[in-house]
């Protein structure tokens, strides 16, 4: 009732002071052809007459067109205004309006509570948002008075949902999961990760609002803003590595500088801006949402945004390529990428507009005539910091004296560059917009980045450079030591020592091991320069060798290994391929002919550097890949080269994106932080680099690990002052475990709930700081709060425990070392009920009181979990056993069974499912076969058996040939409608009533049985 309370009925209500009009369940259900469809057809209807002015018959004929479509990027398109079709009379296609976006309250808006949708399972989302009678929004409420994971629950329902009822999902917008205090949104699809909070009321301000969730539903769901989310902030963006689309809704700071950028163009009082959104947070997305809302505005009519150009430019050809790809990815119309200064002049002079051009800025060098009619261009320059030097912002404004100018940067602007400032804000505003390091971080669209400086003396002080070359070129004769200082005294000089190189190679292998390997993720060697690459490069292979050698695998096939592990990217020169009677110059250039990769084997190496599992771990590089390569899996970067203060905040910025591994185990590891490790020395003086910034800018771009080294002493103190209030204390991990199920069992349940969140904050920042020698005092603590929040959790919910999958590799292994030797491997391990030792736990006999309690306990988990796989394969026929499993816990908890009687009737429970299993093969039928038999059985169990049994076959015959010649035809509504024919066809032959209903069920079945659903 709480959930209703305090979750879906203030939603309801919030929605209704929108202008959301509620339409009670049961006239829903009537307004549907069948209740397996989903479009209010009456709603629909009326709305197509209303905005298209057409009669009765194209209006239906137009629900039937809809009614079959199941593509989401489809039908995104149609609602867009992409739709035409052929009107009765006319002679040519007609433009199709499904949603007027620039007149919203042409539109119909409607909320339906508790909307059932008919399927093989049906489901019962608890809020659906229609526009038009289309569905746009799902909305999943939870209670929050369940401090439980109600947001994983939550999740869990969507899920449920997008599998079991997909035709909810075809017209999509976006879904919402709340509980009435916190509300996050995602895109139809997306995984949990990737839903997020909409903090940002803007234009208007928190304090404006009653609750969170009152702005919240607004910011997502006023009918205006969602018109204009779907009109121009949803894109289907095709991945270039696998083809694979995927569907992205902008977020709060995109949707606001986009807005804000396009009311100042609508405006016309100024034509320039600076919006600075940090790197990883998504900059050429929201150019892309930018470019978008210019070319389309379907939500607003405005004189100077009738048909404008777009140009995008940057300072490099490959931020230029990585633009392009993401604009045609994301499907935007035309764009057109100038290769050639001639091309770009003659598509900008050309005149016409509606054109979108990319480029680079180096393309206006030394142009000064200026464009006629330039004032329809809107230029967006990517990295505008950059575009000021040597002219180059000049030219551009010489070639296009009246364009928009707006300017985008990932990283802050210096105070002191005047130029950018006064090229691209406005006098006395600064940034546009900004979206800066610590808002990314704490919206958790980047993660933060650790700075851990590695042993002093590798670092390099440039003041002391004299003092740091005679240290570690002591061993050279006094006139070659003079010479080469003489000659090349430099930081490289001192960098590329080998036996420096050598040691640190040594190092990063060793840190690799422990950070990131564990866990599947990678990292990146920023060396000085070309040369450094190769040394670096050929010491890292030889120290992996050695390891995998010593770890018994033979010389040949650890040396393979190791040089698999790394790819080098660096530039070509034109020096590389010439002879040189210096020996040692000779063998660096062959070296770096080796290891060169060319273009096509440089994308190869990246794609698979960014896929989970694939070769290499490694990318060693100087200066290529420093910016504009986007690589989640990265977790660290190995500094050796000095880098200051933009340089620096894009290179270091690599390791931020985020990133979520799925491990084969079905376990996810989310990364954490990212981490740069400095051997050169130069961010220990990170504040000295980066002065020239504004330090509000620039505070937290790197954070010391000291930092994590304090979040582990808080976690723990937090653990630990909860375990003590709980008199958990001394206790060994079961008899704990057993004490905090009693203290649930009390009514404390919250008092669970608090340590079971702390407990799992301890364990994640101590795998997060792991292995800094900061977590040795912690390690005995650690594994005792794994081994007991597992056995607790189980004890607790009868359910499957808390399982170390979730926890980093760093620690996975150790925890689950510790779970054996302490023997509680038995207690937790759970079993399938094929498991030859599933039934181990029936005997009875000389169990003390303890092991028939955890006995009962285990089989509870591993009862539930089969009975929930079963009812998922088929509700009808197995659905009695898991109502079966959940009573018999419910007369144990009430006291009404012992631990012994209830392992009894789940030994009996469990025979039963084993045999209904194996039912079909006594009756000579195939399983699905079978299945169709209960679920006609239970319609009309008085029936003659014989012929149920003929009817099934002939059922199950019917399905399996169409899946054999018709694979989809789960989404074909015609060939369904073909189907129940068949279906009703025989049933009648076998004189079985009840015809329509053991339909509807047969269907629901068939078609994830045969139809290929999950």
């Amino acid at each position: 009732m709480s959930e209703y309370r305090l979750a879906e009925k203030a939603a309801l209500d919030v929605l209704a002071s929108l202008g959301w009009r509620a339409i009670a369940r049961d006239a829903a259900s009537a307004m549907r052809v069948e209740e397996n469809r989903v479009i209010l057809k009456p709603v629909l209807i009326e709305a197509l007459r209303e905005l298209n002015g057409i009669g009765l018959e194209d209006a239906e004929a137009i629900y039937n067109d809809l009614a079959t479509l199941s593509d989401n990027e489809e039908w995104q398109r149609k609602q867009r205004g992409g739709y035409s079709r052929r009107l009765i009379g006319e002679n040519r296609d007609s433009r199709i309006t499904l949603i007027d976006f620039r007149e919203p309250g042409r539109n119909s808006f409607h909320v339906v509570r508790q909307f059932r949708v008919a399927a093989q399972r049906p489901r019962v989302p608890d809020i659906v948002l229609f526009v038009n009678g289309i569905p746009l929004v799902v909305i999943e409420a939870k209670s929050p008075l369940k401090n439980t994971a109600k947001a994983e629950e939550a999740f869990e329902q969507v899920k449920q949902y997008e599998r079991d009822i997909p035709r909810l999902f075809y017209s999509n917008a976006f879904n919402l999961v709340t509980d009435g205090m916190v509300t996050l949104y995602g895109a139809s699809g997306a995984r949990s990760q990737f839903y997020a909070p909409w903090p940002d009321p803007w234009p208007r301000h928190r304090d404006e609002f009653a609750d969170d969730l009152a702005k919240d539903l607004w910011c997502l769901c006023e009918p205006s803003r969602l018109l204009d989310l779907l009109a121009h902030f949803i894109v289907f963006e095709t991945e270039p590595e696998t083809g694979r689309k995927i569907k992205k809704v902008c977020r709060y700071q995109q949707f606001r500088a986009v807005n804000q950028v396009v009311n100042r163009v609508a405006g016309g009082e100024y034509r320039k801006g600076l919006i600075w959104h940090t790197q990883g947070s998504g900059k050429s997305l929201t150019m892309v949402f930018l470019a978008l809302k210019l070319k389309t505005h379907l939500t607003l009519d405005a004189p100077t945004l009738a048909n404008p150009n777009i140009l995008v430019l940057t300072d490099r050809i490959d931020l230029d390529d990585q633009i392009s790809k993401t604009f045609v990815a994301c499907g935007l119309p035309n764009p057109t990428q100038c290769g050639s200064v001639a091309a770009l002049h003659e598509a900008v002079s050309r005149g016409g507009n509606g054109q979108i051009l990319l480029s680079t800025i180096f393309k206006f060098a030394g142009s000064k005539n200026p464009i006629p009619n330039s004032a329809n261009w809107i230029v967006l320059v990517d990295e505008c910091h950059r575009t000021q030097e040597k002219d180059l912002g000049a030219f551009l404004q010489a070639t296009l004296p009246d364009a928009h100018f707006y300017g985008f940067t990932g990283t802050p602007i210096k105070s002191t560059d005047k130029d950018t400032y006064a090229r691209f804000s406005i006098a006395g505003e600064g940034y546009l917009d900004k979206y800066g390091i610590d808002d990314a971080v704490r919206d958790g669209a980047t993660v933060p980045i650790l700075y851990e400086g590695r042993k002093a003396d590798w670092a390099i002080n440039e003041a002391e450079i004299d003092i740091l070359f005679d240290r570690w070129f002591v061993d050279l004769p006094d006139d070659k030591r003079e010479d080469l200082k003489h000659k090349n005294l430099t930081v490289a000089t001192i960098a590329k020592h080998p036996e420096r190189v050598g040691l640190i190679a040594l190092d990063i292998w060793e840190h690799f091991k422990t950070v990131c390997r564990p866990d599947g993720l990678k990292a990146q060697i920023v060396a000085v320069d070309r040369e450094a690459v190769i040394l670096y490069r050929a010491a890292l292979s030889a120290v992996i060798a050695t390891d995998l050698e010593r770890s018994g695998m033979h010389a040949n096939a650890a040396k393979a290994t190791a040089d698999a592990m790394i790819a080098c990217v660096y530039s070509k020169s034109q020096e590389d391929n010439k002879p040189s009677e210096r020996l040692e110059v000779t063998a660096l250039r062959a070296e770096l002919e080796a290891h060169y990769l060319d273009d096509t084997a440089e994308k190869d190496v990246k794609k698979r550097f960014k896929t989970f599992g694939q070769e290499p771990n490694f990318l060693i590089v100087c200066d290529k890949l420093l910016t504009g390569f986007d690589a989640p899996i990265e977790h660290v970067m190995y500094l050796d080269k000095p880098l200051k203060e933009h340089n620096l905040l894009q290179a270091i910025a690599r390791t931020n994106r985020t990133c979520t591994i799925n491990l084969p185990d079905g376990g996810e590891i989310e990364k954490p932080h990212g981490r740069i490790v400095d051997y050169i020395g130069i961010t220990s003086h990170l504040d000295d680099a980066l002065k020239s910034y504004r330090s509000e800018d620039v505070d937290n771009a790197m954070r010391d690990i000291a930092i994590l080294r304090n979040d582990l002493k808080e976690a723990h103190a937090r653990y630990h002052a909860q375990k003590r209030a709980m008199r958990l204390d001394g206790l060994d991990e079961k008899t704990a475990a057993y004490a905090a199920a009693k203290i649930a069992a009390d009514g404390r349940e919250d008092e669970w709930f608090d340590l079971q969140r702390l407990t799992r904050i301890f364990i994640n920042v101590y795998g997060h700081l792991s292995p800094d020698p900061a977590i040795l005092e912690f390690t005995a603590e650690i594994k005792w709060a794994a081994a007991f929040i597992r056995l607790a959790t189980q004890a607790i919910s009868k359910d499957e425990s808390l399982d170390h999958r979730n926890y980093t590799g760093k620690i996975r292994e150790m925890l689950e070392q510790h779970v054996h030797v302490t023997g509680l491997s038995t207690t937790i391990r759970l079993r399938k009920i094929t498991d030859p030792n599933f039934a181990d736990d029936f005997d009875t006999e000389d169990k003390s009181a303890r092991e028939l309690q955890e006995a009962f306990v285990r089989k509870s988990a591993e009862l539930r979990r089969v009975t929930r796989e079963l009812v998922d394969k088929n509700p009808t026929q197995y659905g009695r056993f898991s109502e079966r499993v959940l009573e018999i816990i419910r007369r144990f908890e009430e006291g009404q069974l012992d631990a012994a009687d209830g392992l009894r009737e789940f030994e009996g429970l469990t025979g039963n499912i084993h045999a209904e299993q194996g039912a079909h093969i006594e009756l000579g039928m195939d399983e699905k076969g079978f299945s169709i038999l209960r679920i006609i059985e239970a319609i009309v169990p008085n029936a003659d058996h014989a012929l149920l049994q003929e009817a099934a076959i002939a059922i199950g015959a019917i399905y399996a040939q169409a899946s054999a010649t018709q694979p989809a035809f789960a989404h074909m509504d015609a060939y369904l409608r073909s189907l129940r024919q068949q279906v009703r066809r025989i049933l009648s032959e076998h004189a079985i009533g009840e015809t329509k209903f053991i339909r509807e069920k047969v269907e629901e079945f068939a078609i994830h049985a045969y139809g290929g659903g999950p």
